[in-house]
């Protein structure tokens, strides 16, 4: 019998070890986790279905749908959604994928209404890949169908061809590259937008492939495959979603224990939901135990950028005159207004409160949590069972609130050790684990019934009137907005501000993030938790799947949308989510296009992802320095470009002091991160054979200089010449075909390839850099990870032997090495300049940059103070340089 169970599992582990390796693949390569995997899944099989009743082959459709429709999708996706998401925050990330989560099947199933294709519901019996009907097999004394053996057959191969294209393909070793060190890949001259796109491909047929293999069992049900998503996140978790080898093994795994527990744990009969709750529990345990984030813990939105606020100036009551007047407008549809439309608003308002939670959690703390579903539930099922256990009812809304509250601390825990997207699947494990188990018990949710809730008195009226709805909901709403204002300007809204932006500064500070982490969710479930309670009177009753854990999913999706961080959002939010629908019905269209839309809106939010409001605010401030001559005027904005470069050196456009033509040439570079200006007006300048050594103190822009010149920061003006051609626009991958080749600061390897496979990023034979190199070639088969410094520094150089590049740029080459090391590294620097190549040296140690340079640049403060021969560097010039003084 456990020989059944094992083989029986090992299929079912199968559909979860490709859909995780796809889900791993994707995410390593590109650092967005897709949601969307399983809606990828479920759009692939349902082309496969349709092709199939339109009289197709079988594994024709499947090659048709998997082969080719599923990377096409991916491509898609990446050109329209991902590759903007790959640039923003992690809230839009999030968000995003979950739009699509919602919108693929949704359009899939609208273009079936549209074509009057076969219906794809409940009814729909989709058959497999393999002969219909199944063929009963014996293998090893174990009965399994003809679709069980393909689906494991096709893993199998799956997996294999799988690691030979990463581990034996030029494309899979640029794959592998971007997805240990993307910036150094791209400065290797890897394409990673062009190596992205293949990723995305690859997860999408991975993705369409498990849909396939899954569709006789689970059907046509797109609840099921986001389901199938979160298990195959459990086997992607296990491999720290970076290893796709780990990622299969613990499919198979998952597979395995899931079938082993549901026929060896009777036991747990008593428990509902528990044995069908495996792979989240495993989920969960996986995340706190093997993804403890070793960096900032703040959570996942805390690296989006805040939003410029674009309303500076405007006068406060030009910025509350839009919500007062909309308050207005809304209490007056409230007095005149319909009933039923007044029920709707009053449904909008009580989500919009809910949503508030996500503002304080998400907005302030920069936690992305998806139990706020689970909170609500918790507090109107707790308030449902106090009141209908003889407590009075006010008092069942206190204990339903105080549950909530429970709840949150219970999950604020593992906020305490993890962080970013690991956090975020944290929480969505703990709501989908209270879902299937805490929710199922009879004595706590009264079974399928649930409890009837009264109306609540407010003295000269209650709440069963929607009017009188609205208005308490406006108050507490109101009231949120208070709390969070205060919240944001209070001495505590400052330590959570401080916590999220910089934990490791807070925590020297003396501030407690573990306390500022666990009073945020404390809250934000309280006021989810007073929401639930409030829907639940709202509807009269509440039962166990009225607020089931993948609302929070697109509750989410919502708030962000229209802005996370304002109370204004969460209000927009709540009522779009009650009224769209409503008016689509009204209207007779198919619920699928309100669906369609809002995935729509996460593609919007790739491109906007503040939100709707921001966005809003951005259009009025364009119009505003549209109409303001001097805002039109570049440079009236930009001190850089007007103020007088003082003490600066300037060249010849052409070339060099002694009249040889410059191969490589930074003329009047300004460049700088976000609103802070580094370079102003760089004038430098290398030619071929040359050696220009660049010093000066530490903050004076050296850095920064080497990251223009190899394409890795755009420059806000100015221009970067190759050999006299204008590359100035072209990315770091190009400028390195080109033959511009950074060695930047530290070690420019890939720790997480070996030696030879290093060496392949270069060049297209390691033999020559082996000769050059005996002691790379003794340790070719080792991580490059695993070297000691100066072997990683002789590694990043030897690729130059061999084919060496037209402009080599080094930043701080002896950082941390040996002084016999410091020697064999600058022989290298020598004997490429007697081959030709323009070396541009950056350097803090002025003895060795000054021995083999010809020439020598001093920068200050982002500018070149002066220029000019070796032999004409003496002390005071050094000095000068080094400490600002003249």
């Amino acid at each position: 019998m456990i020989a059944g169970y094992i083989l029986s599992g090992l299929v079912t582990g199968a559909v979860f070890a490709v859909m995780g390796a796809g889900l791993t693949l994707s995410y390593a390569a590109t650092g967005v986790f897709n949601f969307a995997h399983g809606a990828v899944g479920f759009v692939t099989a349902l082309l496969f279905y349709q092709c199939d009743r339109a009289g197709l082959p079988a594994w024709l459709s499947a090659l048709l749908a998997v082969g080719a429709f599923a990377p096409a999708l991916g491509y898609a996706l990446h050109r329209a959604m991902f590759r903007g998401l790959a640039r923003a925050g992690e809230t839009a990330q999030i968000v995003g994928t979950i739009g699509l989560t919602i919108a693929l099947p949704a359009l899939g199933l609208l273009a079936v209404d549209l074509l009057g294709l076969p219906p794809a519901d409940a009814t729909a019996l989709p058959r497999g890949v393999g002969p219909h009907p199944a063929v009963t097999l014996d293998v090893l004394g174990v009965r399994l169908d003809t679709d069980q053996l393909i689906t494991f057959a096709l893993s199998a191969v799956t997996a294999a061809g799988l690691w030979a294209f990463l581990r034996h393909t030029p494309y899979g070793l640029r794959m592998r590259a971007s997805v240990d060190r993307r910036r150094l890949a791209t400065l290797r001259g890897v394409d990673v937008d062009a190596t992205s796109a293949l990723a995305w491909m690859l997860g999408s047929g991975l993705a369409g492939l498990a849909g396939v293999l899954a569709v006789p069992v689970i059907g046509l049900d797109a609840t099921a495959y986001t389901v199938l998503l979160f298990a195959s996140a459990t086997a992607a978790v296990f491999g720290r979603l970076r290893s796709v080898p780990w990622t299969f093994a613990a499919g198979l795994g998952l597979g395995v224990v899931q079938n082993l527990v549901a026929g060896y744990t009777d036991f747990l009969e008593e428990i509902t939901g528990l044995r069908t709750a495996v792979p989240v529990i495993l989920l969960f345990a996986g995340l706190v135990l093997l993804n403890r984030s070793r960096e900032r813990v703040a959570g996942s939105s805390a690296e989006d950028t805040p939003p410029p606020d674009h309303l500076t100036g405007v006068p406060p009551w030009r910025r509350r005159l839009p919500w007062a007047l909309a308050l207005v407008a809304l209490l007056a549809f409230t007095v005149a207004g319909p009933e039923y439309y007044v029920g709707v608003a009053a449904n909008g308002l009580v989500l919009a409160l809910i949503f508030c939670s996500f503002v304080v959690v998400t907005g302030i703390g920069g936690m992305v949590n998806l139990a706020q579903a689970s909170f609500a539930a918790m507090a109107a099922l707790t308030c449902g069972w106090a009141y209908a256990s003889g407590l009075p009812f006010f008092v069942a809304i206190v204990l339903g609130v105080l549950a909530a509250c429970a709840a949150g601390l219970l999950v604020a825990l593992p906020a305490l050790r993890l962080g970013g997207r690991v956090l975020t699947l944290a929480t969505l494990a703990l709501a989908l684990l209270a879902d299937q188990v805490l929710f199922q018990v009879d004595a706590f949710s009264n079974g399928t019934i649930g409890w009837p809730l009264p109306a609540l008195g407010l003295g000269f009226a209650d709440t069963s009137d929607p009017r009188v709805r609205v208005a308490l909901l406006l108050a507490l709403v109101g009231l949120a907005g208070l709390l969070v204002r205060n919240l944001e300007r209070s001495a505590s809204g400052r330590a959570v501000l401080a916590v999220r932006s910089a934990p490791a500064a807070a925590v020297t500070s003396g501030l407690s993030a573990p306390r500022a982490k666990i009073t945020l969710f404390v809250l934000a479930s309280g006021v989810a938790g007073l929401g639930g309670v409030l829907f639940a009177v709202s509807k009269e009753s509440i039962t166990a799947t009225d607020l089931p854990a993948f609302s929070g999913f697109v509750w989410l999706a919502v708030v962000v949308l229209q802005g996370v961080r304002r109370v204004g959002g969460a209000v927009l939010g709540g009522l779009v989510a009650a009224a769209v629908p409503e008016l689509l019905a009204g209207w007779g269209v198919s619920a699928h296009v309100g669906a369609v839309l809002f995935g729509a809106g996460g593609v919007i939010l790739a491109q906007h992802p503040d939100g709707v409001l921001a966005q809003l605010a951005e259009s009025r401030s364009r119009r505003t320095r549209s109409r303001d001559p001097q805002s039109r005027d570049p440079e009236s904005r930009d001190p850089v470009r007007r103020e007088p470069v003082v003490g600066a050196v300037r060249e010849p456009a052409d070339q060099v002091a002694d009249g040889a033509p410059a191969l490589f040439r930074l003329e009047g570079v300004v460049a700088g991160y976000a609103d802070c200006t580094v370079l102003r007006g760089v004038e430098l300048s290398v030619r071929p054979g040359e050696v220009v050594a660049l010093l000066g103190a530490n903050g004076a822009g050296k850095s920064t200089a080497c990251a223009v010149a190899a394409g890795d920061l755009p420059v806000a003006a100015g221009r970067v010449l190759l050999d006299g051609m204008d590359v100035t626009l072209w990315p770091a991958h190009r400028r390195a075909r080109a033959g511009v080749l950074l060695a930047p600061e530290g070690r420019g390897v890939f720790p997480g390839l070996t030696v030879e496979e290093n060496l392949r990023t270069w060049l297209d034979d390691p033999a020559p850099a082996y000769e050059r190199m005996p002691q790379l070639a003794a340790r070719r088969t080792v991580l490059a990870g695993a070297l000691s410094g100066g072997e990683q520094q002789l590694l990043t150089l030897a690729p130059a032997l061999v084919r060496p590049p037209r402009v080599l740029v080094a930043d701080e080459p002896s950082l941390g090495l040996a002084p016999l090391v410091v020697r064999q590294v600058f022989e290298v620097f020598a004997e490429l300049r007697e081959r030709g190549v323009a070396l541009l040296l950056v350097e803090e140690k002025a003895t060795e940059a000054l021995a083999v340079a010809d020439r020598v640049a001093f920068m200050r403060l982002g500018r070149i103070t002066w220029t000019g021969p070796r032999s004409e560097v003496d002390a005071d010039r050094l000095t000068a340089a080094y400490l600002g003084v003249s």
